[in-house]
């Protein structure tokens, strides 16, 4: 293995890792107010709140983008030539998309957890709006899973 080769593949793991660590602490986040609201609901005797885990589990999806640009980086690795001469360019596609998916994951999360505590105190109004603010921020993960996908090296037909 050379080093430019290791380069390759130290982008593609960092993307994968920061995409997680993105969702992880955007779950974390609308999970603890979830679980606060919850806590609040039950103690006022009134019924738990479904839509709360679709706004907690949004953040997940970053991860997903990730591995989708993950497979088509690793497909570049296993054409040697081609992985050596654009190591450069993996590890910068690997690390921007790592970082794009990580902090679209770690907003959402965050407007997810606001909006938790929003509908907790609203009894359930507005829904819709938070829906539409978390779709902003996924539509930021996407755009960095295509924008950045189409920077990817072409391989040769197979014969």
């Amino acid at each position: 293995m050379t080093a430019l080769t290791f380069l390759g593949q130290m982008g593609i793991v960092l993307m994968l890792g920061l995409a997680a660590f993105g969702s992880s602490v955007g779950i974390g986040a609308a999970g603890q107010s979830a679980a606060g609201a919850w806590g609040k609901a039950g103690k006022a005797g009134k019924q738990l709140n479904f839509t709360y885990i679709i706004l907690l589990g949004m953040p997940i999806s970053q991860t997903l983008y990730a591995m989708i640009v993950m497979n088509k980086l690793g497909q570049v690795l296993q054409n040697s030539e081609i992985a050596i001469a654009n190591a450069g360019l993996i590890f910068g596609i690997g690390l921007a998309t790592g970082l794009g998916e990580m902090l679209s994951a770690w907003m959402q999360g965050m407007i997810g957890a606001a909006g938790i505590r929003s509908l907790s105190e609203s009894e359930g109004k507005g829904f819709a709006f938070l829906l539409i603010a978390m779709g902003i921020v996924e539509t930021v993960g996407i755009f960095a899973m295509v924008f950045l996908l189409g920077m990817v090296p072409a391989l040769p037909a197979a014969a």
